[in-house]
């Protein structure tokens, strides 16, 4: 019927120019993205209407996000995630496992800003349980994770939103094929 049940904000390199800056520049150092050389795109506040989240919703979204992405030839894709709450020690798991399993080549390794830094190597590599890990882990963070995403280095503490918030970051030109082909159906170049 038309209606929208999905959006996502997105502000391309170019537009970030104009704009003055990036949104997640306020808890993180970009200057690796800024100065990449390459197409860089910031993704936020997905929003997906509860009757539709899961499987058909997300997979349309992201099957949009595609066509904008080849529309613009976008090659880094990035973003700020949420964890709910404050207390690091809480997060311990989760955390820990995103530093030791999941951080970002040096070139595109982003930094939390003080001060709300916070080091994600809470627990030494042989005390992270993936399990633990995964079970707290929010579901976009593990879809980007699924999508070979990395993580900047530290987390940032928003205490105004109560939140703990990594940076994601997707080289587009790493996607699995396999990926690649499943959201990239019917995407025009």
């Amino acid at each position: 019927d038309g209606a929208v049940v999905g959006v996502y904000r997105l502000l391309r390199d170019d537009q970030a120019a104009r704009a003055g800056q990036f949104y997640s520049e306020d808890e993180y150092d970009l200057s690796r993205l800024k100065h990449c050389n390459r197409k860089v795109m910031e993704l936020g506040r997905s929003c997906l209407h509860r009757d539709y989240r899961g499987g058909a919703g997300l997979y349309c979204l992201w099957t949009g996000l595609a066509q904008y992405i080849a529309d613009h030839h976008v090659e880094i894709l990035f973003g700020v995630a949420s964890f709910h709450g404050t207390d690091p020690q809480k997060l311990a798991q989760p955390l820990s496992l995103l530093h030791h399993r999941h951080l970002a080549p040096e070139a595109l390794r982003v930094n939390a800003l003080k001060p709300g830094y916070q080091a994600l190597d809470i627990l030494p590599k042989d005390a992270v349980d993936r399990r633990a890990a995964m079970i707290q882990m929010p579901p976009l963070i593990k879809a980007y994770l699924r999508l070979g995403g990395y993580v900047g280095e530290g987390a940032f503490v928003d205490r105004d939103f109560n939140t703990i918030d990594v940076c994601l970051v997707v080289d587009t030109s790493r996607l699995k094929e396999t990926t690649k082909t499943y959201y990239s159906k019917g995407v025009t170049r």
